[in-house]
């Protein structure tokens, strides 16, 4: 089930000295924004992470491993309306919490995004048309993936890379937000599942199709909802039995509400979602998952956050408890520590708890614009 637009392998310290060679190459291009131009963005993060699950099977190694992540985000802006956007991710693994039960060793190149947008804005209302490899429109903690802005480590239990509702790789495909006054609107439609993403080369794509909206009901306070159908299985799935119906008669379906508020020193964000996967040889499968996250600032360098969560599903049920302290050394750097505990009835003991050290440094973005 699991599908990735991997750009590249090689070794870390190759990968390294490409990004700062590139890095330093664009430390000369800064300019005023104008019509069209080039802009580069970064953010860096490395982990210190101790938890049981990293000695165990099926990664047998040590209790302590150490973690690299760096996100580029080219983006040339063509004209006033046009622009090619772009987010491509690297890091070492094992680096998110659910590499942990994973035995893949090494470092990895994502494709998160990869795009060309038309763009129009009025006083109180917007249009944007992308198309290419976009995030998937469902839900709303794909707009805080990034390391500099999610306030905690780990990510709701509902995203990620490998057997999610939600995944964190790019979808083929194309999309249209637009906004009025204190509503927004967006609607997607992709070559394979939020479920279960395929590159363009893979076999069994099939339509899908997400939509969205929210309500601004005050500056700071919004509520929204979103929803995904579609088949998601493919034939070389683990889940695809023998004897089972056609990968395109079988749809997977997701139901999301959320909700974001912000108001002085306190944010929150929480999410409740309702996922259903069909089957013909074996019962459907059905999840339902939530969070609630509050983040309270401190003072302009400290911040306290924590997000509480669980996922009951056809098989199993667990809660996770996380929480951190968050400190900026300095504008463009951040450092976490950060403690998550989960519980269910599959889990023994604190066998799956996970503490870090994270550090969060950002750059640019580096511009040259051309008038």
């Amino acid at each position: 089930m699991r599908s990735r637009i991997v750009l590249l392998r090689m070794p870390l310290l190759r990968v390294l000295l490409l990004l700062l060679c590139l890095l330093a190459a664009m430390a000369e291009l800064r300019a005023q924004e104008a019509v069209s131009g080039f802009e580069l963005g970064a953010t860096f993060s490395g982990e210190a992470l101790s938890s049981p699950q990293l000695s165990a099977a099926p990664r047998n190694g040590d209790d302590v491993a150490g973690a690299f992540r760096a996100v580029l985000y080219p983006t040339w802006k063509v004209s006033r309306n046009w622009s090619f956007n772009a987010a491509i991710e690297g890091y070492s693994q094992p680096y998110f919490y659910e590499d942990f039960s994973t035995s893949e060793h090494g470092f990895e190149v994502e494709l998160l995004q990869a795009t060309v947008s038309y763009s129009r804005f009025w006083e109180n209302r917007s249009l944007v048309v992308r198309a290419g490899q976009l995030s998937s429109a469902f839900g709303s903690f794909l707009l805080r993936y990034d390391d500099a802005v999610n306030p905690l480590v780990d990510m709701p239990a509902s995203y990620g890379y490998y057997f999610h509702g939600v995944t964190t790789a790019s979808l083929a495909g194309a999309e249209v937000d637009a906004s009025l006054g204190k509503v927004d609107l967006r609607t997607q439609f992709t070559n394979s599942s939020p479920a279960n993403p395929r590159s363009i080369l893979d076999t069994d794509q099939f339509l899908n199709w997400a939509a969205g909206a929210g309500y601004t009901i005050r500056q700071g306070f919004r509520v929204g909802g979103s929803i995904y159908r579609g088949p998601y299985l493919d034939r070389q799935s683990p889940f695809y039995l023998p004897g089972e119906a056609e990968p395109k008669d079988l749809p997977a379906t997701g139901l999301g509400l959320d909700a974001q508020w912000g108001h002085g020193p306190w944010n929150v964000n929480a999410e409740w979602q309702r996922f259903q996967m069909d089957y013909d040889v074996m019962p459907t499968f059905r999840e339902e998952t939530g969070y609630g996250e509050l983040r309270r600032v401190l003072s302009p360098r400290w911040y306290v956050a924590t997000r509480l969560g669980y996922v009951s599903n056809t098989y199993a049920g667990w809660r996770w408890y996380e929480a951190a302290v968050g400190f900026r050394p300095g504008r463009h750097e951040l450092v976490k520590l950060d403690y998550e505990a989960k519980q269910g009835s599959e889990i023994y003991g604190a066998q799956q708890n996970t503490l870090a050290i994270q550090f969060v440094t950002t750059l640019g973005p580096l511009s040259f614009a051309a008038h």
